[in-house]
């Protein structure tokens, strides 16, 4: 199966990359259609920044931001996932046609996620590797053996899922890449996702202009996009099952020629 690409649709002022550029419901819209023409497979809304050391907004606020774009975009036809750590939001989601769950504390920042997963077995569920919300998570990026020690905590997210009612088929993980984790863990991570890979579930990178791209090619977060395109190529070639990106068409240009080599 090829890599898939979703599209991230930050609606918030302040996500590191794009932060601002999408927060009007109009501005919003926009972006997803565009998304749509450049091939997206899934488009992935957010109203919470998670950038390190953001502070949390509200649930209101979240909602706020998000509803009113999800309503419109889910309409294009295209997989809906929402960003959101909240089950609160995420039910709201669900209701409104959202078919991915995208949450980056895996089930950790709200004990009802994992139950409302549980009833509606036609949603996947993304668990990332997490340990703490933005404003703390660097003070956790501390690691004996980060591979082991990802692989351990994630199949403990993915047990308590599992003990909760979700159905295993239902279930995404995410390194979690810059998430309480250093550049080199994060390079570690990337070379060692075969042994993710043996937990047995579809594996989800999200890569897209991070800061340890850019300690290796320089720039701010819109001049990393060659680095994220080439890490998308590598990805692809192993067969990762899909990678979360800020662009679209040259992810899947770069998914594309990866194919086509492996065809021939």
């Amino acid at each position: 199966m090829r890599t898939l690409v979703m599209g991230i649709l930050n609606v918030t002022p302040d996500s590191f990359a794009d932060g601002g550029r999408h927060f009007t419901t109009d501005a919003a819209i926009s972006r997803a259609n565009k998304m749509l023409e450049e091939g997206v497979d899934i488009i992935d809304i957010g109203g919470e920044s998670t950038k390190p050391g953001a502070e949390r907004v509200s649930e209101e606020e979240e909602l706020a931001r998000v509803m009113p774009v999800l309503e419109e975009v889910v309409k294009l036809g295209v997989p809906v996932s929402i960003d959101t750590m909240r089950s609160g939001v995420a039910a709201k989601a669900i209701k409104a046609g959202v078919k991915y769950v995208n949450d980056v504390s895996g089930g950790l920042a709200d004990e009802k996620m994992y139950r409302l997963i549980a009833n509606n077995r036609d949603i996947q569920y993304v668990i990332m590797h997490w340990r703490s919300h933005s404003k703390t998570m660097a003070e956790h990026a501390l690691y004996k053996d980060v591979i082991k020690e990802v692989r351990e905590e994630l199949e403990e997210r993915i047990n308590s899922a599992i003990e909760a009612g979700v159905d295993p088929e239902q279930l995404i993980i995410d390194p979690g890449i810059g998430f309480a984790k250093t550049s080199e863990h994060n390079w570690e991570l990337l070379k060692n996702l075969d042994r993710l890979a043996l937990l047995g579930y579809p594996i989800l990178v999200g890569a897209s202009r991070k800061r340890f791209l850019g300690e290796l090619v320089g720039g701010e977060p819109d001049q990393r996009e060659s680095a994220s395109i080439a890490l998308t190529a590598a990805l692809a070639k192993q067969g990762i099952w899909g990678v979360r990106t800020h662009s679209v068409k040259p992810h899947r240009d770069a998914i594309a020629i990866v194919e086509a080599l492996a065809k021939r």
